[in-house]
């Protein structure tokens, strides 16, 4: 499961690394949670950024809360489940990132979060797929999911599912229309360990208000353990 991420880099930063344009201000975000509003680029405006919500209601359960939404969708069964099989042939997106967070168990009532990045801890894509749909008012809102696949090396000892990072040189295929669907699943593998790095954070991350540079700083897990209870 993905269940925060980060992408604190400018706006500048990510209209060159994507290419895209971005219309309107954008401020670095440190400790993204689902249900935000947050920049993608879609299969439909590959060189625009849209922004749309983080947490697909499937068309099963339209006008359900949020706490039921969908955030994640497991990467090898998305071409089979209904309820998310024609956004994956027709509504694929690019979710940017820089990092994301999971929390490893240390004891029965205790988590210590880490953050996952690339080595350069540079811009990265989320394999996502998008969905429209009506909330209660009729209103129509645009919102997305993170696929995740099985965890490689590096997050494994943390938790046994990460989110598909994809190759920089696959993200133009992954929105594209005529890609085919064994292309598409082809990508859909964990991002090799060997370009990643990731280490201990803060617990502030933990809370979701907590939106600074200070969530991304490293932190030795023996602080976490003293100052867990203070902020968890």
């Amino acid at each position: 499961m993905c269940g925060r991420y980060s992408l604190s880099k400018s706006k500048i930063e990510l209209e060159e690394r994507f290419q895209a344009e971005m219309l309107g201000d954008f401020n670095p975000r440190f400790n993204i949670a689902p249900t935000q509003l947050l920049p993608v680029l879609t299969s439909e405006s590959p060189k625009g950024f849209s922004f749309f919500y983080w947490g697909i209601t499937p068309d099963f359960a339209k006008n359900k809360p949020v706490s039921q939404k969908f955030i994640n969708a497991r990467s090898e069964s998305i071409n089979q489940k209904i309820s998310f099989k024609s956004s994956f042939e027709k509504r694929r997106c690019l979710i940017p990132a820089d990092g994301f967070f999971e929390w490893k168990k240390v004891g029965k009532k205790t988590k210590t979060p880490y953050r996952f990045t690339l080595s350069d801890e540079g811009l990265f894509a989320f394999a996502g797929i998008w969905e429209e749909f009506e909330n209660d008012k009729g209103e129509s809102n645009h919102t997305f999911l993170i696929l995740t696949t099985e965890a490689n090396g590096i997050v494994k000892d943390v938790h046994d599912r990460m989110p598909v990072i994809l190759k920089k040189e696959d993200e133009k295929k992954w929105l594209d229309p005529y890609t085919t669907e064994e292309e598409l699943i082809d990508m859909l593998i964990p991002y090799q360990a060997i370009e990643m790095i990731t280490y201990s954070v803060s617990p502030l991350v933990n809370q979701v208000n907590n939106d600074t540079a200070s969530v991304l700083k490293k932190t030795s897990p023996m602080d976490q353990f003293g100052n867990y209870t203070l902020f968890g």
